[in-house]
């Protein structure tokens, strides 16, 4: 298991990184009893906070999906599109298993549309399968791309040609608003989008105590591309990675989100 430390930064950053936070408390101590480094899925790795419980979900919704995707083993380092390992190390507690194009393209907003993507290419929901485009504005269909051609490999095409010509901002404008964070789901995703940039996590997991509070976990591509990571909690490391659905500012380790941008797919 790698140990996860987070100490006092500063950063200045540019791209999706425009608004990263200049500061944060250090962590100061591991996450390693919220963590089961046997795990190999969402599910299986990341322990159900005391008090807490899972949250129920059908087996064929994107929730369920993301909650059991697989995962790297628990020392496997982020690496970035070209295979560089990412130089902030200390973001992060576990990576998805998930292959990425060695060109960079999958960036934050990509990273939330391919896990969506992935999702509906597996349930065969091909007609469900489009998102939208920053010139226009309007949503472009696989079925029309694909042209009769169901294919993975067709499939991966159409996702690297989403990701040229899609961003956060187009993202965020075909996402609906949740009005209050106490009714976050899995799946759900933060989003920002800045001029010129912004950026985008998703939630992959969602836990309910009895009188009703929510934990959720986070998860993240960032630039340059590379590979989906779950975030840590870098200001509550007896929590991290889970982070606590209040109303307010939800600081991850490279942006700092308000509760008011959490958004939904509109068709599970």
């Amino acid at each position: 298991m790698r140990f996860v430390f987070i100490f006092l930064v500063l950063a200045a950053l540019t791209g999706c990184e425009n608004h990263s936070v200049s500061s944060f408390f250090a962590q100061t101590a591991s996450i390693e009893n919220n963590i089961d480094t046997a795990g190999m899925t969402i599910l299986s790795r990341f322990k159900t906070p005391d008090g807490y419980e899972r949250a129920v979900l059908d087996s064929n919704s994107l929730g369920y999906y993301l909650r059991n995707f697989p995962l790297h083993p628990s020392n496997r380092m982020v690496h970035y599109y070209d295979g560089r390992e990412k130089t902030k190390q200390d973001v992060y507690c576990s990576v998805l298993k998930q292959e990425i194009d060695p060109v960079d393209l999958q960036q934050c907003a990509d990273a939330v549309m391919r896990l969506r993507g992935e999702f509906l290419f597996q349930e065969k929901r091909y007609k469900d399968i489009h998102f939208n485009f920053v010139s226009d504005g309007k949503p472009h269909y696989f079925k029309e791309y694909a042209n009769g051609d169901y294919s993975y490999k067709k499939f991966r095409s159409y996702m690297k040609y989403i990701f040229s010509y899609a961003n956060t901002g187009s993202l965020k404008k075909e996402l609906v608003y949740v009005r209050s964070i106490n009714e976050i789901q899995v799946g759900d995703v933060f989003i920002q989008s800045g001029n010129p940039y912004g950026h985008a996590v998703i939630v992959m997991d969602v836990v309910i105590s009895p009188d009703g509070n929510k934990r959720f976990l986070l998860a993240q591509s960032f630039m340059p591309a590379q590979e989906t990571q779950v975030l840590i909690n870098p200001i509550d490391a007896e929590l991290s990675p889970w982070y606590e659905a209040v109303e307010g500012e939800i600081i991850t380790p490279e942006w700092k989100f308000n509760s008011s941008d959490l958004r939904r797919f509109s068709v599970n």
